[in-house]
């Protein structure tokens, strides 16, 4: 692909009032969650509700693509049209997770290294035959006693550079994901050094790799208290730190960024998106990609059953509509109650 047709993809993924669907859980991963709603997880049950976010009507307004899983980029919805085509459609971009997850790092205990490089390049291909356009690849970093080690980030940062210049000879935009996790009890200002030194490694890797800067969106972790922290920061104090470490570490060239919820509270991922968006004139576009962040409330109200599919996608198509209205700063954590 042309490096002007990355970077349209990559424009689009972060289009103003849109972001993505994180929709690549894991079959382990949706298990978890319809096991919360006593729903079983099983080939059609998966399909079923994929289907209901997908063509939740209206969808296409704030959601500029969808990150789906292996077994999902070849599901079909019930009209017998692929999900790919089924978003494209749309004027929805497919995406495709391709890492196959983080693993134990040898040498190093408490920390990971993801894998999925070994026969990458023949899986993008089929991949982009299929109709994804962009992928993404999850690089998780914890923080612990004595933990990450220089080791471990330079590492993740490595393989996420091999990847993406895999992704833009395959033609497709590569998501960048470095992920600090918000678990433990770390404070919010140790949070914010582990990211400088995880996005630093990242973009010197990039750059060493000739990764082109224009056609890629970057999914950093915000920066944010552990959950097992005293002290949590208040939310302007987590819209401050993020800029604040996004405006050292990410250059200009890097047409977006969508911010991984985390773990966070629908709200508050919302809240904390809205904020950064009115902290000034920015280089980059702040958008969302965001899974559980999206979905939680979603499922709570299908709970699988048929009669419930047009309530549920109300309910996701609300979520929707408040991170689009994030994404220009116009969100209110007021609008929760006025939403509901």
């Amino acid at each position: 692909m042309e490096k002007t047709a990355l970077e349209s993809n990559a424009a689009a993924m972060v289009a103003p009032s849109k972001g993505i669907l994180a929709a690549d859980e894991s079959s382990g991963t949706i298990k978890k969650r319809f096991d919360k709603i006593r729903l079983e997880s099983t080939f059609e049950s998966r399909r079923a509700y994929r289907e209901l976010l997908f063509t939740a009507p209206g969808a296409e307004k704030h959601i500029s693509g969808v990150i789906l899983y292996d077994e999902t980029i070849r599901q079909k919805a019930s009209d017998g049209r692929p999900f790919p085509e089924l978003l494209a459609a749309r004027g929805i971009l497919p995406g495709i997770k391709v890492d196959a997850g983080a693993k134990a790092l040898a040498g190093f205990p408490g920390e990971t290294i993801t894998e999925g490089l070994d026969g990458l390049r023949e899986r993008l291909a089929e991949y982009r035959g299929m109709g994804a356009r962009f992928a993404k690849w999850r690089a998780v970093i914890d923080i612990g006693g004595g933990i990450p080690t220089g080791f471990a980030i330079e590492a993740n940062a490595h393989a996420l550079a091999r990847y993406s210049a895999l992704c833009q000879e395959a033609s497709i935009v590569p998501i960048v994901e470095p992920e600090v996790l918000m678990d433990g009890d770390h404070t919010i200002e140790r949070c914010e050094e582990v990211t400088d030194a995880a996005l630093t490694a990242v973009f010197d890797a990039l750059f060493l790799h000739r990764v082109h800067l224009e056609g890629i969106v970057l999914k950093p972790n915000m920066v944010i208290a552990g959950k097992k922290c005293a002290v949590q920061a208040a939310p302007q104090q987590v819209a401050d730190a993020t800029l604040r470490c996004l405006r050292r570490r990410v250059p200009a060239a890097v047409p977006g960024i969508a911010f991984l919820s985390g773990g966070q509270s629908e709200a508050d991922a919302t809240l904390h998106l809205s904020l950064m968006n009115r902290g000034g004139k920015l280089p980059w576009q702040l958008s969302f990609s965001y899974g559980r962040a999206l979905q939680q409330s979603t499922l709570d109200a299908w709970r699988g059953e048929a009669s419930n599919v047009t309530a549920a996608q109300k309910t996701f198509l609300r979520r929707a509509r408040l991170n689009g209205l994030a994404r220009s700063g116009a969100y209110e954590a007021a609008m929760e109650q006025a939403a509901a």
